[in-house]
């Protein structure tokens, strides 16, 4: 930011008195008249639109999105969902509402690693991967605050710094273990990505603490990490009401004073929760100084005055109108980005698409075919439509076929009407079943199943997963519509992992559909009938059984994810089929030897020989060939999301920067190696699994770097 912001602010926040400086670094910070101060609530989501706050266009939830494995249409969304949150900004202002959710400092993204599949908050993120994390997290905080950084469109805020992703029932008291280099290889990698390329103006701390330290008045991750080894000069903000865990559930504290002036003395800015509001009692103490109250405050005034809060610097922004909010274009974007979320992962014998030219009846059945939970994930605002899956299918058809519908079961329970007996509605889905050409089988989960402890539960571990099967009867469901003899389709609308073993064997085609947003079920239908096709590629791996994944509490990423797995993976990271061919030829690399700073050019030609257009995901792994015992298997290291018609080639060309090749050792330490390094490029893993799958090899290539090895840039 200018020299000129950091003044203006100095010079505002010098004016307050000690009362006013702390009254600022609540979430609902009151007005300062006499300065020209507005009050503002600080507390806003915008996770896959913008959300709480009434109508707006509704995205597919974070998962669904990272499944395109494309940067550019995320930054799309980021800048559509920040032009719709300023013009509803602009209109709440004029109206004199400064309620929650009504402001521009988007607690959003979320880009915890998605280490365990059992994790309820995991569809919230981008996935396993933290490569893919940071590219899609850095396009998405660039398009919700605009090109200039001086006059930001809307605040981002990269959460839950860090080492954060479950258990959800203990995460008030629980200790994340985790070595250095887990820390760094692994936990840290997107926070840094989205501090240091994508400028992001807030980071968010999390509720468990970290080696002992709780994460939101951590010296380590605060001090010596975000604003010492990284230079960050935003905002942090606790997550909602975590000081509060110091000394009731942590117990790192004796009361709400040594709370606040530990997660004040350590850069927590500004507290979601009323722990800050005995700040004043911390300050009579002496358990903090006034120096530190007002080194906060000037970061807070720093964001909105580059916000164009104050009456003497407006926005730019200022008059974006309302008619931007839910208009058809973002309508448009917000389906397109649906259609290229979603990965097919079976299609035996080429089930798929349908022709509804040859079908009179198609069934419909399963606890997701019409249900409007299935659609939308958490942190969402309100469409004026939705689209179900059912409805959909039905509008797409139209008077060409007949559709059918049964509920076939409650999403987990063992009955839909209380009064009736267990498996009251099998009958009916049998018969729909028994009456249909063609089965569409929704399946799945929603938001009150896997979710954030206090928003979800229900049978589940405070909105996490007791495992990776189908819950309810959906599985028994399933196999008797199946028995029928019916052709089957399974579309699963989840926002994790879910054992999908016996439908991969017994049904003939596998959707994952995530969350696609308010009007998901035109996508939905629109690729089941080939419109489109599907070229959504896996963001996170789906496992053969959690028995083999370690303890959910354990923090390291041994026998984690893709990158530390030994066997044990169903579907791979990355896979994902779709209704065209696509091929890669002439791989090639820029040198076979080079210096071991120096660059690396991969090039590849990518051609699409069937009759669909694609977006291709290419994708470029790295692997050292003689790694230390701890190290990670291949890992991605560069992405490519390549538009083909039908008939066209593309050269697609990456650079991979010697930070590419480096790895982090025991110490934290990142390093580059001389030796010989393993490079993969195509649409999919070097891996059997994928290999077995799409029955394709993707092109290995080798290098070798030369001299000393040399520690670079994290």
């Amino acid at each position: 930011m200018s020299e000129w912001t950091k003044k203006y602010a100095k010079e505002l926040t010098a004016q307050m008195t000690i009362e006013e400086k702390m009254s600022q670094l609540v979430y609902k910070s009151p007005a300062i008249e006499r300065l020209g101060i507005p009050a503002y609530n600080w507390w806003n989501e915008a996770l896959h639109g913008v959300a709480r706050a009434g109508v707006a266009t509704v995205f597919p939830q974070a998962i669904g999105m990272a499944a395109t494995f494309d940067k550019e249409l995320v930054h799309k969304v980021g800048d559509v969902v920040s032009t719709e949150g300023r013009a509803k900004f602009n209109q709440f202002q004029k109206h004199g509402d400064h309620d929650i959710y009504k402001g521009l400092t988007y607690w959003a993204p979320n880009v915890n690693i998605f280490r365990d599949p059992r994790w309820g908050r995991g569809h919230e993120t981008y996935g396993e991967d933290p490569y893919l994390t940071a590219e899609l997290g850095v396009a998405y905080i660039k398009g919700l605050q605009g090109e200039d950084k001086e006059n930001l469109k809307s605040a981002a805020c990269a959460k839950h710094f860090a080492v954060h992703s479950g258990p959800e029932a203990v995460r008030h008291e629980f200790d994340a273990k985790v070595s250095k280099h887990d820390m760094y290889d692994t936990y840290l990698y997107a926070f840094k990505r989205c501090v240091k390329d994508g400028g992001v103006e807030a980071v968010m701390g999390a509720y468990n603490r970290v080696n002992g330290e709780p994460a939101c008045g951590s010296k380590t991750l605060l001090v010596d990490i975000l604003r010492g080894e990284w230079g960050f000069d935003g905002h942090v903000v606790s997550d909602c009401w975590a000081i509060r865990d110091f000394h009731e559930n942590h117990h790192v504290t004796k009361n709400v004073e040594e709370s606040a002036a530990l997660a004040l003395n350590n850069g927590c800015d500004l507290n979601c929760g009323s722990v800050y509001m005995y700040m004043n009692r911390a300050y009579e103490q002496g358990l903090v100084t006034e120096e530190a109250i007002t080194q906060a405050v000037e970061r807070l005034m720093e964001v909105r005055i580059r916000l164009g809060m104050m009456k003497d610097h407006p926005s730019p922004y200022k008059d974006v109108p309302y008619e931007k909010v839910e208009c058809k274009e973002h309508i448009e974007l917000a389906l397109e980005a649906a259609r290229r979320s979603i990965v097919l992962l079976h299609n035996k014998d080429n089930m798929l698409p349908l022709d509804k030219s040859k079908l009179k009846t198609i069934a419909v059945i399963g606890p997701n075919a019409n249900s409007r939970d299935a659609l939308i994930g958490n942190y969402v605002g309100t469409s004026s439509r939705y689209i179900t899956i059912l409805e959909g299918i039905s509008d797409y058809v139209g008077d060409d076929a007949r559709v059918i519908y049964s509920e076939g079961c409650h999403l987990y329970k063992d009955k839909s009407e209380s009064l009736a007996s267990a498996k009251d509605r099998f009958a009916e889905a049998l018969t729909t079943a028994e009456q249909a050409d063609v089965v569409i089988m929704c399946l799945g989960l929603d938001a009150m199943l896997e979710g954030e402890e206090g928003d979800a539960g229900n049978e589940y571990a405070s909105g996490d997963k007791l495992g990776l099967k189908l819950p309810g009867l959906q599985q028994e469901l399933l196999e008797a519509v199946t028995a029928t003899g019916k052709p089957v389709i399974v579309v699963l609308a989840a926002g994790s992992a879910i054992d999908l073993s016996w439908a991969h064997e017994h049904t003939n085609a596998v959707l994952d559909v995530w969350y696609p947003g308010a009007r998901g079920g035109k996508a939905v239908a629109e690729v089941l009938f080939g419109d489109c096709s599907p070229c959504g590629k896996l963001p996170v791996s789906f496992y053969k059984d959690t028995e083999l994944l370690p303890d959910f509490c354990d923090y390291s990423m041994q026998n984690r994810t893709y990158r530390y797995a030994k066997g044990n993976i169903f579907y791979p990271f990355g896979y994902g089929l779709t209704y065209s061919k696509i091929c890669y030829k002439n791989a090639s690399l820029s040198t076979s030897a080079c210096g071991i700073e120096d660059d690396v050019t991969v090039s590849i030609e990518v051609s699409n020989e069937g009759a669909y257009t694609v977006n291709e995901a290419v994708q470029v792994y790295v692997r050292y060939t003689k790694p230390e015992p701890y190290e990670p298997n291949y890992q991605l290291k560069g992405l490519a999301s390549v538009e083909l018609k039908a008939g066209e080639t593309k050269k697609v060309e990456l650079t991979l920067s010697p930070r590419d090749f480096a790895v982090i050792t025991d110490e934290g330490k990142c390093v580059v190696r001389a030796g010989e390094y393993e490079i993969a490029i195509g649409g999919q893993q070097p891996d059997e699994v994928s290999a077995k799958l799409t029955g394709k090899q993707v092109d290995v290539l080798r290098v070798t770097r030369n001299g000393d090895a040399v520690e670079v840039e994290y």
